[in-house]
């Protein structure tokens, strides 16, 4: 009746014909349904007809994920293969490409966008660094000291308060403090081969050679002592000769242990990148400095501890030997002392094995340990005798010799004088 021909396809339906309508709120002119296209088998649109949100006439992007930016990979969308989501590479990762991130290199970190690496930035122990100036004050100030005592010694070397102290052993154990004190600067110099070879050698040295000599010393009074108990004989190797030979095998324990480890490990410097690297890479440093670990270190002083024990052992057995005949009452103070600071040293030195300035706060704690042990050993042992030379002349005179038998009855028997005084006789029970 219309006049038009009546079509089915293939499934039986007829073609569909439609007119598409939008309904356009913000046409002010004609608001309402406006044709803006047909379907007749195709699609036909007229874009120019239609509007969008706000009355926008211009066609919306249609995407499903924005793309990401610098440093984001891409992290698709399981079953929409045209959708992601946007991941920051973060921690020490770069971005390799737009889906993957990897870990950059040990001695690199990422740059501040994350789209590639760069060397971490290394640092070294400054001398302008409080951790550095304040030790090295110490030491200076030692060495100062050590060598004002080296020099009066030196310069009065017949008088008998220099003869007494036992000039031999004493230049030896100068030389231990003035060795304890230079180590200092050795630490906190640059790192290099020639300067991590004489850290090797040096740091337990100055000690070893310091603890052997008042170590033979008190082993020497304790001898003496004990040998008058049961003789009037003096013992053997009292001499200063033998003194010095004892001194330096002991002293030889320790020079043939670190070229034992110069032949097995040349000594080499290291650049550390995992003591610094914290969460935020921007603050990642690489640490220069010597092939030392902790355990290398209290390794190399643990000959020197096993001496400064031994000598605390011998001068406690020493205590109670009469002050007028020797040194043990204040190498015993030296050593009690001692043994403080290490053992203050110890859990400080391990105590920070997490901070971020572990290298910076264990160099200085353990060269501030080393330099005030030095200074223990100058002060109680050397400083008085100096004060006396260098201020009282008058008491650095001869003093009537004893023989070996009567020091020993002195310090073993306690006999009534006629006006009432009595001798007195070691107390040890102290």
């Amino acid at each position: 009746s219309a006049g038009t021909s009546v079509l089915f396809n293939e499934n039986g339906d007829a073609p569909g014909r439609y007119d598409i309508f939008q309904f356009q709120m913000t046409n002010h002119s004609h608001p309402g349904y406006h044709v803006i296209g047909q379907w007749t088998n195709n699609l036909r649109l007229n874009l120019e007809e239609m509007q969008w949100s706000g009355g926008d006439k211009s066609v919306p992007e249609s995407i499903c994920s924005f793309p990401c930016k610098p440093g984001e990979r891409k992290k698709m969308v399981k079953g929409v293969p045209c959708c992601w989501h946007c991941e920051l590479c973060d921690g020490y990762q770069y971005q390799l490409d737009e889906f993957t991130c990897e870990t950059c290199p040990t001695d690199m970190r990422p740059v501040p966008n994350r789209t590639a690496c760069c060397p971490t930035p290394i640092i070294k122990l400054e001398w302008n660094s409080p951790w550095a100036l304040v030790p090295a004050s110490l030491a200076m100030l030692g060495i100062l000291a050590t060598s004002a005592v080296v020099i009066t010694f030196i310069r009065f070397n017949d008088t008998p308060i220099v003869r007494a102290s036992g000039r031999e052993l004493s230049y030896v154990l100068l030389t231990g403090i003035f060795l304890i004190y230079l180590i200092t600067f050795l630490m906190i110099a640059e790192p290099g081969v020639v300067v991590c070879a004489f850290r090797r050698l040096l740091l337990g040295l100055g000690m070893a050679i310091s603890y052997s000599a008042m170590l033979t010393k008190t082993n020497r009074i304790y001898r003496i002592f004990e040998q008058g108990k049961r003789s009037v004989t003096p013992p053997k190797f009292i001499s200063p000769s033998s003194q010095l030979v004892i001194t330096f095998i002991l002293i030889s324990v320790q020079v043939l242990g670190v070229f034992v480890w110069f032949a097995v490990v040349p000594p080499h410097t290291i650049i550390d990148y995992e003591e610094l690297r914290p969460p935020n890479p921007d603050l990642a440093r690489g640490i220069l400095k010597c092939d030392m670990s902790d355990l290398s270190i209290i390794c190399c002083l643990s000959y020197s501890i096993v001496l400064m024990v031994t000598c605390t052992v011998y001068a406690v057995k020493s205590r109670g030997v009469p002050e007028t005949f020797n040194e043990a009452k204040p190498i015993g103070f030296t050593m009690y002392t001692t043994c403080i600071v290490w053992l203050a040293f110890v859990p400080i030195f391990f105590g920070t094995a997490q901070s971020t300035e572990k290298m910076f706060i264990q160099t200085a704690t353990l060269t501030v340990s080393m330099s005030l042990s030095a200074s223990v050993s100058l002060g109680m042992l050397y400083i008085p005798k100096v004060y006396v030379i260098v201020f009282h002349p008058e008491q650095n005179v001869q003093k009537r010799k004893r023989s070996f038998k009567a020091v020993v009855q002195a310090a073993t028997q306690k006999t009534d004088k006629p006006n009432g005084d009595t001798k007195i006789e070691p107390d040890r029970t102290q």
